[in-house]
């Protein structure tokens, strides 16, 4: 399944526009295929379809999402294509509840672990994208 995983880092919706992108994604399919333990396979698939998911936000430069509610532990993953990415996740109060950055481009990913509403101040030197997976 390392293989799978590895194979679907790179499956980056910014990156399936492309003949390149479009091999990654059936070498991802095809990873997870591979895999024998039932469980295991269904959970490559999953994270498979979170990546080639649409972000649920996405912008430019600086921007404050409208507020989100999750009722159970999401995965806040997040991408960015400049230099500098620093983000806020924040309380449905306005509080920070984590201080989130990326230095020099690339993506991460921080689990928000408690059911609630949330907002996000990002701000950024390029453009960037947020996703809201299933933990």
């Amino acid at each position: 399944m390392a293989a799978a995983l590895a194979v679907l880092s790179l499956a980056s919706p910014a990156r399936s526009g492309d003949a390149a992108g479009a091999e990654t994604v059936r070498r991802a399919f095809a990873g997870c295929r591979a895999v024998e333990d039932e469980r295991e396979r269904v959970r490559c698939y999953d994270k498979l379809s979170g990546v080639l998911s649409p972000p649920r936000f996405q912008g430019r430069l600086t921007a404050q999402t409208d507020p989100f509610a999750i009722t159970a532990p999401t995965v806040l993953r997040y991408e960015s294509d400049g230099p500098i990415f620093v983000m806020y996740l924040k309380d449905e109060r306005g509080g920070i509840v984590q201080n989130l950055h990326i230095g020099g481009g690339g993506s991460a990913t921080y689990l928000i672990d408690k059911p609630g509403t949330y907002s996000l101040q990002v701000s950024g030197s390029e453009s960037w994208r947020i996703w809201l997976d299933p933990a």
